[in-house]
């Protein structure tokens, strides 16, 4: 839940930040044609804003590129303040650049020194504003980010004692795990929830958005099963290391008022301007698929009606991204199943639930088609792990090491697994390896890559049943 209130809120800045540039804009013509040469204009208004808006999604990335889209509950301001100022002094040689390039030789040098400061205060101020406004709420109890901490000592004290001193960052400490063996239930003033025994029942207990791991040497030999819990239950988990008195914290992906922290699974598609990207190229493509394949989907939705009776369209539950539930769309291959049937049965070769019109689009993966409705909705990605049952997802995550951190991610239509040959009854180590491998070294180039794949050799699959 906390993952996806940031996104909002970066959503929200890149929102304000690319109208800033337009109204700075606007303003800056105002104030250099109307007010300091008294309405003598030498320069239509839409001629200028042409190339200040072919510079707004440029803008958008020189942001992504100085991280001003990642969440901001532990940077200093002067650090966002800094890599504005450094964002739009790029944005602005390049803008220069672009009118060099069309030759626009009568565009206004006062206006760009006003555009530039004009949109650089503005775009500080609303940042400031927003930091100001969310410190608040959190001081206030809202948007916390409600957190377990795994160790009883030195260094979980000194981590309490930071949190304690920053309210504003919304860490709500919901309690500690006992790693030593002291008696008392209290240390540093908040609740011992159990031992590490008691970890993996704490986690379903309790609504936590992240594990921070603050142990000793003593515990160093548990460290990996302590994460490993720690994923099983799908949950972010971060590290400080007990020697961090000894290491910088600038090799590591968190600061804490100097206190490093380190992340355990690196996951691409936590940046914004990339899960940006990937769910604009999702929308585009899903719609193109969906022209392309009306005439495919107009002929299933004709043989799926005439070779059994039941609805065209069979929608099942699935566990998907923050392990939340959603209807996954296929046209039916089956006959009508009851609810206890569709619960726990895996289809296997020669199937007597398929139809013959079912075989057909399960071969050739025609009944996948309106996942792509899915994608459109947003609870599917066109490339992403396999979204699975939640009675498997329960069952797997207990035999499975890392099952659930696929569900960190959208699933999706196609994945690298599945263009591997891991669909329909195959090793689920193997394909749970491959899922994983796509969620730590994502690309665009990737997605583009397992699209190409699928195309020539993942419709049909032998072990698509």
């Amino acid at each position: 839940m906390i993952r996806e209130n940031q996104k909002y809120l970066n959503s929200l800045q890149m929102f304000l930040d690319l109208a800033i540039v337009i109204i700075s804009f606007g303003l800056s013509y105002y104030i250099r044609f109307f007010v300091m040469d008294d309405g003598v204009i030498n320069l239509a208004f839409e001629t200028a804003l042409i190339p200040v808006v072919c510079m707004t999604p440029i803008y958008f990335i020189i942001y992504s590129a100085f991280d001003l889209y990642n969440s901001k509950r532990t940077k200093p301001i002067f650090q966002e303040v800094y890599a504005v100022i450094l964002s739009n002094a790029l944005g602005l040689v390049l803008l220069i650049v672009i009118l060099f390039l069309f030759k626009l030789v009568h565009f206004s040098r006062y206006n760009l020194m006003i555009f530039f400061t004009c949109n650089t205060t503005a775009t500080i101020a609303t940042r400031v504003l927003i930091r100001y406004i969310l410190r608040k709420y959190r001081r206030m109890g809202y948007n916390l980010k409600h957190c377990l901490i795994v160790g009883t000592t030195h260094t979980s004290a000194y981590l309490i004692d930071k949190i304690k001193h920053h309210p504003s960052w919304g860490y709500n400490i919901a309690g500690l795990v006992r790693t030593d063996h002291r008696s008392s239930d209290v240390f540093s003033g908040y609740r011992i929830l159990g031992d590490l025994v008691d970890l993996e029942s704490l986690l379903v207990k309790f609504y936590i958005d992240i594990v921070i791991i603050a142990t000793d040497e003593s515990s160093a030999d548990q460290l990996g099963s302590i994460i490993g819990k720690c994923e099983k239950a799908g949950v972010k988990t971060n590290i400080i290391p007990y020697y961090h008195k000894y290491v910088p914290a600038k090799p590591y992906v968190d600061d804490l008022d100097g206190l490093p922290i380190i992340d355990t699974r690196h996951v691409p598609l936590d940046n914004l301007f990339k899960s940006f990207t990937k769910r604009l190229f999702d929308i585009v493509f899903a719609i193109a698929a969906i022209m392309v394949t009306s005439p495919v989907l107009v002929l299933s939705v004709i043989m799926v009606r005439l070779s059994s009776k039941g609805p065209i369209l069979f929608k099942q539950e699935r566990v998907g991204i923050n392990r939340q539930n959603f209807w996954m769309y296929k046209f039916r291959s089956m006959r009508m199943q009851t609810d206890e049937e569709e619960l726990d049965k895996w289809t296997t070769k020669n199937d007597p639930r398929k139809t013959w019109w079912g075989s057909f689009m399960r071969s050739t993966s025609i009944d996948e088609l309106p996942q792509f409705f899915n994608v459109l909705n947003g609870s599917m990605s066109v490339v992403g792990p396999r979204p699975e049952r939640p009675y498997f997802v329960e069952k797997f995550k207990e035999e499975i090491p890392r099952y659930m951190i696929k569900h960190q991610v959208r699933p999706g239509i196609t994945g690298w697994a599945q263009v591997n040959g891991y669909r329909g009854d195959t090793s689920i180590e193997g394909r749970i390896e491959h899922d994983l491998y796509y969620i730590e070294n994502w690309s665009f180039g990737l997605d583009i890559k397992i699209i190409f794949m699928t195309i020539f050799k993942g419709f049909v699959n032998k072990n698509a049943y």
